[in-house]
């Protein structure tokens, strides 16, 4: 059995790519990012899998299609940290994405971005989704919820096409490397909807979410820390924190400051959930690119269990032979 081929935009780290391959195995056919440290890593990590670089310039009925396409696409938009533009931003780039979904018609998309896209251009999101006969489904999921010990709450949407073909999806659960890891502990989900291919309207999720109350300010990400070492309680109130996260990571957490008494990127490595050195062992990467790599990545075990979550959710899990 072989699992499925995913095309990741807006890569990044391959946080996203990372958590699909932990729910479903497969393999990466290809990645898109043209900023040069997240290229830098993406060629460290990968060297044969080709970068396309700017979505936006890509050739996409030359590029080769694949069952499961995911993106991080830029949060600037939408997010409260900044001008909240929305798609009169330079940086939205979505109908670029939408346009490559069409050429390529992938079976399953996996999406993530700050939880102010809820409010601001989701619905645009969904619409177009629709109009390309996929159905949606999303919800928020904060870090924390996954042991890690910062909020970081951040929405993912799943999209499904209506064509896809169960008995293809039924083979990459059986080929898929334990699929339990992608839902682990069951922490508290946020905001959530669906929306049906070809039924949503312009609008729709963003009058549900202020209907609920859910328009407000994204949570802070976590300060760093001063540790003393030699100490027992060198976390202070922040050990129990940071104990649950080097449980679920397997790694001890290092050092919150360099010699110089500024944030380590190493620390912040150890927050997002990747392996010792994914970021910071890149050959030829600065302290300033590591740090921005690692502040617009996402935290794959985050995103594993909101992509086992959706897929439930979607009514994918007995093909896919996820457990309850």
């Amino acid at each position: 059995m072989t699992g499925p081929r995913i095309g990741s935009v807006c890569s990044g780290y391959a946080g996203l790519d990372m958590a699909v391959q932990t729910v479903l195995g497969g393999s990466v056919a290809w990645h898109s990012d043209p900023d040069p440290g997240a290229a830098a890593i993406l060629a460290h990590h990968w060297p044969d899998v080709p970068n396309l670089g700017d979505l936006t310039a890509a050739d996409w009925p030359q590029v080769e299609p694949v069952d499961i396409y995911t993106g991080g696409y830029p949060c600037q938009p939408f997010s409260y940290a900044g001008a909240r533009k929305g798609t009169t931003d330079d940086r939205h780039i979505w109908p670029h994405i939408a346009h490559s979904v069409r050429v390529l018609r992938p079976r399953i998309l996996f999406f993530e971005n700050v939880t102010g896209h809820v409010s601001l251009g989701l619905d645009a999101v969904l619409t177009d989704l629709a109009a390309l006969r996929f159905n949606a489904e999303w919800l928020t999921v904060h870090a924390s919820g996954v042991g890690a010990p910062h909020p970081r709450e951040r929405l993912f949407v799943l999209a499904v096409a209506e064509n896809a073909d169960s008995a293809t999806v039924h083979q990459w659960g059986q080929s898929a490397p334990g699929q339990e890891e992608g839902r682990g502990a069951r922490p508290h989900l946020g905001r959530r909807g669906r929306v049906a291919a070809a039924h949503a309207g312009h609008g729709h999720i963003a009058e549900r979410a202020r209907a609920q109350g859910r328009e407000g300010r994204e949570r802070p990400t976590v300060r760093p820390l001063t540790r003393r070492r030699g100490t027992v309680d060198e976390w202070g109130r922040y050990a129990p924190a940071v104990a649950r996260w080097e449980a679920v990571t397997g790694r001890t957490a290092p050092r919150a400051t360099d010699d110089r008494g500024r944030l380590s990127p190493v620390f912040v490595e150890w927050l997002m959930g990747l392996e010792d050195g994914h970021v910071t062992a890149v050959p030829g990467l600065s302290r300033t690119a590591q740090l921005r790599a690692l502040g617009n990545g996402v935290v794959p075990q985050q995103a594993a269990f909101a992509f086992a979550e959706l897929l439930h959710r979607a009514g994918l899990a007995d093909r896919l032979g996820l457990a309850a």
